[in-house]
């Protein structure tokens, strides 16, 4: 489905990716990992469109990404979060949502000249949607509080609300985990495994190997910018190279 060949960036005289290359299968969950600065949220900066790569290149079935602004990317259904929180802090958790459906909305300019009825319409059609999504990530009981006053962990759940509120095929989570309490992270756990039970295919960064372990069918591992392991999370395990590179020696036991 999601295919990265070849991917290079340089900044100057640095190279942050070289040639790095994999595939996410249809109806998965593949994890990046790797230690800080091995190249992780560059390589999802350059598949969902925020950065241009220096060489290779990035299909999603078969067409072409690379070189797509990330609006573009987005409508194809390729949508991500960030390693920081971003919501719309002054806005209600609902008015969050709402506006990440407007992704798909059909109410435009022309709509709004000709008439308030359809307009009307479809604003009730996105509420609705939204409030299904909220209490799929259990906020409901946050709906009408702005999102500036949620607890992080809570924010993040916004945040993921409004990920999945453009109906991603593809959803790329950058450290969904982060900052999170563990019980928080097996809460989010959960919901990454419905996500894609609903037929969203799912590629994310994350630091918390227990997280990364339990829920992957797939996990690939960065470091210096190169692809040096990838397969089932008990191979990766067991892998010297990684062990070595990010795990560590104990890595087994956890």
């Amino acid at each position: 489905m999601l295919a990265v060949n070849d991917l290079a960036v340089r900044f100057g005289g640095v190279t942050a990716l070289e040639r790095v290359s994999f595939e996410v299968r249809p109806g998965s969950i593949t994890s990046v990992i790797g230690p800080n600065g091995a190249g992780k949220t560059t390589a999802f900066n350059a598949i969902t469109g925020y950065l241009r790569p220096t060489g290779g290149r990035v299909t999603y079935d078969g067409a072409a990404l690379t070189g797509l602004r990330p609006s573009a990317i987005a409508r194809r259904g390729i949508v991500r979060t960030f390693q920081k929180t971003s919501v719309f802090p002054a806005l209600s958790v609902e008015d969050n949502v709402v506006t990440g459906l407007h992704l798909r909305s059909t109410a435009g300019f022309l709509a709004v000249l000709a008439g308030r009825r359809r307009l009307a319409a479809e604003e009730r059609s996105l509420a609705a949607e939204a409030a299904d999504i909220i209490e799929f990530v259990g906020l409901t009981h946050r709906r009408r509080e702005a999102a500036s006053g949620l607890p992080y962990g809570e924010q993040r759940l916004v945040e993921l609300a409004v990920a999945l509120a453009a109906r991603p095929r593809v959803l790329l989570l950058d450290e969904p985990g982060a900052g999170m309490t563990g019980a928080e992270k097996v809460v989010v756990s959960g919901l990454i495994r419905r996500v894609r039970e609903q037929g969203v295919t799912v590629l994310l960064v994350e630091h918390d190997m227990r997280m990364v372990m339990g829920i992957s069918d797939t996990v690939i591992v960065l470091n210096g910018g190169r692809v040096i392991a990838e397969g089932a999370p008990a191979a990766i395990r067991a892998h010297p190279e990684v062990i070595r590179a990010y795990l560590g020696a104990s890595a087994g036991s956890s």
